[in-house]
């Protein structure tokens, strides 16, 4: 009786690790750092300007705690793409989340995440980025890494995160999926069940603006 109860215990737990592994653990994890300074300096004029909406974007996460994960997103955000002489480097990206927007694949996740214990959207109503450098990844071609101040639940630092950037004639796109530490930003469930909770976010974003016909 003994080993038979051992041997449910171990299927019990091999299936609750199979089945809640972390979505963040094989992705690029973001370096994060200290905030860095901020161009100032008015776009320039050989810029393009470029507008991100939810029309043309997504902005999509997926978090998990030992039970299970879930998708996510941010439905309302504006945001700006100054392109420079067509190229990427030297370019420029901000974009600003409605934390209130957030919705996830339950009703009752969506609420929680609005409250206090999370995102306390009532006191911190917007999420910002604003990046610093962009610069060609070691991978070359379209990868390039994406360096920017990111500022979440009151708490801005500096990230750095890889994504896919192509400039055509009509559009530019922006591919990335890396992952954030919840704990970087004050993402802290006050309750002993933070231990159920990974620390890992997966971040999705998917941008295709249009650009302006000759």
């Amino acid at each position: 009786m003994r080993r038979y109860l051992t041997t449910v215990i171990f299927i019990l737990i091999a299936l609750l690790t199979y089945g809640c592994a972390n979505p963040a653990a094989n992705k690029p994890k973001a370096t994060v750092a200290n905030a860095a300074p901020e161009k100032d300096s008015p776009k320039p004029a050989v810029a393009e300007t470029l507008t991100i909406s939810p029309e043309n974007s997504k902005v999509e996460f997926v978090a998990a705690k030992v039970t299970r994960s879930h998708n996510g997103s941010f439905k309302q955000f504006t945001g700006v793409v100054n392109l420079v002489n067509s190229a990427v480097e030297g370019s420029r990206v901000t974009i600003d989340i409605e934390t209130a927007s957030v919705v996830t694949d339950e009703e009752g996740l969506t609420k929680h995440l609005q409250t206090p214990d999370f995102f306390d959207v009532a006191k911190y109503p917007k999420a910002h980025f604003t990046s610093t450098k962009i610069e060609l990844g070691n991978a070359g071609g379209a990868t390039y890494n994406v360096t920017g101040n990111f500022e979440l639940h009151g708490i801005k630092k500096s990230i750095t995160f890889p994504a896919t950037i192509q400039v055509a004639p009509d559009s530019v796109s922006v591919n990335a999926e890396f992952s954030i530490n919840r704990q970087d930003f004050g993402l802290v469930y006050p309750n002993k069940a933070d231990d159920l909770i990974q620390d890992g976010v997966v971040i999705k974003l998917t941008l295709k603006v249009a650009r302006a016909k000759p």
